[in-house]
């Protein structure tokens, strides 16, 4: 009982993770198109580019720059559609229906309440009542946690009622058509509660983000070391949402509104032409630079040094892959992956030095933000803002990550000895540099039976770069078996949460084993 217990909270946390990267992967996108519109928009920019001030040109650029706001201006209802779509197995299209239906309810009774107890506060007043305009309706100022709280709700309602059959002279209202029924009148309920409790959880809210706001230059260490040292467990992204979009990130007034979370800040100032803040981006893209686009490359190029020579070109597909991965998008897991299982020694190291690259640049007052921390990011929301961002000290830094990188992971991987790639070369490493699924359901096949067959199988799952399962018994998982085949590495949460992983090619192996299955 415990086991299992145990097992659906693991399960739980892990797809909460999941689901937080569909309005996020959606936020960094529309971020670049922020970036670029307000970037070449800028006095700056246009002082080096004069032809961008004509007035067409400017147009478009407002125009992106317009519309690469939505995601940060919605944000709110994202999470309130995202979180059912993630965490429900079937009838995904009706969770999110009621969703959005639960959201708006919720914010209506909120303001219901408000009027009711005359504490809807002026227009103009606001801020200092702490409530918002959300989708036409004045409310309290949740942000992100008032869709999070609507979003859990409507999944366990859904779970709960999708299957529900009412007496036959109600039987229209039967099955998923009931679930946005249910949620429309629990959620009017809770929309009546939380202008009640919520002092008390905007005051722990607040405690926590005072904590880390008041760690002066560990407060960034303390989050990217604690990114990295959740990462094996796919829960990073539930700390990294925290720190982004509610008030653990910060808090500022922005343009006369309140706005909560590092990553909102940074979209509220990018947006309204204010200069970006130190303190915001200190948790942001800047601090994962020196590790993603340097660090990391020097960890690759130290495995491919450490092997022999006649069996460096059998690993240099893997590795190359993994550099472009890290450096372009801010994807690691593939380097990561080829170290973490063999040497805990090298990825305490690698944890203790993504925390001091946010420390370093955060000290610097380097001003860089967005999500990804790759050469996009650095381009976009470093070079192309101007000289105010110091992006330069992003190069510097990075080349002395580099060393230390080379350096360390060289020596430990010989003096220990470590079997990195190439040292031992097996059927994994000689097809690294090859894409398993060109060999199509013969891998997923394979795959599926050192899973322990799809009887084994209670649900599966992936996010950018991991098959996310839950078995009967992890036990009957052939680890060995799985890295001859491709996979990176398989981590075993505990009995029957597994984690597989693949790399970017994840979502075709995931779609192979559906298909089979």
């Amino acid at each position: 009982m415990g086991n299992k217990k145990q097992s659906s909270v693991w399960d739980f946390l892990q797809n909460m993770g999941k689901t937080f990267m569909l309005p996020v992967a959606l936020l960094a996108f529309m971020g670049l198109i922020l970036g670029i519109g307000s970037s070449f928009t800028s006095e700056s920019m246009i002082d080096v580019f004069p032809i961008l001030e004509n007035n067409m040109i400017q147009l478009v650029l407002k125009f992106l720059a317009t519309i690469g706001g939505f995601a940060f201006t919605y944000l709110p209802v994202l999470f309130a559609i995202a979180i059912p779509i993630g965490l429900v197995k079937h009838e995904k299209g009706v969770a999110a229906f009621s969703g959005f239906v639960g959201y708006t309810i919720m914010n209506l009774s909120i303001n219901f309440y408000l009027i009711e107890t005359n504490q809807l506060a002026d227009s103009d007043k606001l801020q200092q009542a702490g409530q918002s305009m959300v989708l036409g309706i004045q409310t309290l100022e949740m942000g992100v946690l008032g869709g999070i709280i609507s979003g859990l709700i409507v999944y366990k309602l859904h779970n709960k009622f999708s299957y529900t059959q009412l007496p036959d002279s109600f039987a229209f209202f039967s099955g998923v058509r009931f679930v946005p029924i249910v949620t429309s009148l629990v959620l009017a309920v809770v929309g009546l509660i939380i202008p009640i409790i919520w002092p008390f959880f905007g005051m722990i809210i607040s405690s926590v983000g005072s904590l880390i706001q008041h760690s002066g230059v560990f407060g960034p260490f303390l989050f990217g070391a604690g990114e990295r040292l959740l990462l094996p467990f796919g829960l990073h992204h539930i700390l990294v949402s925290m720190v982004r979009f509610t008030e653990v990130g910060g808090h500022l007034v922005v343009d006369g509104k309140d706005v909560f979370g590092a990553l909102n800040i940074f979209y509220a100032q990018l947006q309204n032409n204010i200069p970006i803040s130190s303190n915001v981006t200190a948790f942001l893209s800047q601090g994962k630079m020196p590790t993603f686009m340097f660090g990391l490359p020097a960890a690759a190029l130290a495995i491919y040094h450490a092997a022999p020579k006649e069996n460096r070109h059998k690993i240099k597909g893997l590795l190359i892959s993994g550099f472009v991965a890290a450096f372009v998008t801010g994807i690691t897991e593939p380097i990561e992956f080829l170290f973490l299982f063999i040497s805990p020694l090298l990825w305490i190291f690698h944890v203790v030095m993504t925390g001091l690259g946010f420390m370093v640049m955060n000290v610097l007052g380097v001003t860089i933000g967005n999500t990804d921390g790759g050469v996009l990011d650095f381009l976009i929301f470093g070079v192309m803002q101007g000289s105010y961002t110091k992006w330069w000290l992003v190069i510097i830094v990075g080349i002395v990550w580099f060393v230390i990188y080379y350096f360390v992971f060289k020596t430990v991987i010989l003096k220990f000895d470590l079997k990195t790639p190439g040292r031992t070369v097996d059927k994994n490493e000689s097809n690294s540099g090859t894409d398993n699924s060109a060999q199509g359901d013969n891998v997923a096949s394979d795959m599926l039976l050192a899973i322990g067959g799809s009887e084994n199988i209670l649900s599966i799952d992936n996010c950018i770069t991991r098959l996310r399962l839950v078995l009967e018994n992890a036990e009957k998982v052939d680890d060995e078996k799985l890295k001859e085949l491709g996979a990176l590495g398989v981590v075993h949460l505990d009995k029957q949460n597994v984690q597989i992983i693949i790399g970017t090619r994840v979502t075709t192996v995931r779609k192979q084993l559906d298909a089979i299955i």
